[in-house]
């Protein structure tokens, strides 16, 4: 298995009780842009690393999801939960002006949903954020500070964040 990949197990019982392990790449642009923060019941959490913007990315486990309709109706609904409760957990933890969400996919087909904080003066304010200005790198201490302060108030959501 390579660097880019990151292999999720998920489980499902049949008759004979066994398990079906289901390996889960990440796309390596994402992994590249982000960090992997962790795992919710149907989705990776990353973290942009672009300190203009606090900036997550749900990705949903799943081989060849594209659009948010190649979902189940079921991981739609887990979908939907996990996205706003995301974006609600980011508006307050942030004290964010806007909150912005978008799954776009034109370079990255991989299903992925962007929950960006925005605030009225930021740089890119009220512009979209893609391509308005270049990437500001955390400073390695101020992204370890962003992980923890992440991972630790996920684990507060009721939505069996795992660090992975």
């Amino acid at each position: 298995m390579d660097g880019s990949c990151c292999a999720i197990c998920f489980s499902a019982r049949n008759t004979s009780k066994a398990r079906l392990v289901i390996m889960f790449k990440l796309d390596a642009r994402l992994l590249g842009d982000c960090e992997l923060l962790g795992k919710f019941k149907l989705c990776h959490v990353l973290l942009m690393r672009d300190a203009n913007y606090p900036w997550c990315i749900l990705v949903p486990a799943g081989e060849g999801l594209v659009e948010v309709f190649d979902l189940s109706e079921k991981d739609q609904q887990q979908l939907k939960l996990e996205s706003n409760t995301l974006l609600h957990y980011l508006r307050n933890e942030f004290n964010a002006d806007k909150m912005n969400v978008a799954a776009l996919g034109n370079i990255v087909s991989q299903l992925h949903i962007h929950h960006v904080v925005r605030y009225k003066n930021d740089i890119s304010w009220p512009s979209p954020v893609w391509g308005a200005y270049p990437i500001k790198n955390y400073a390695e201490d101020e992204l370890q500070k962003i992980v923890i302060r992440l991972q630790q108030g996920f684990s507060d959501l009721n939505l069996n964040f795992k660090i992975t």
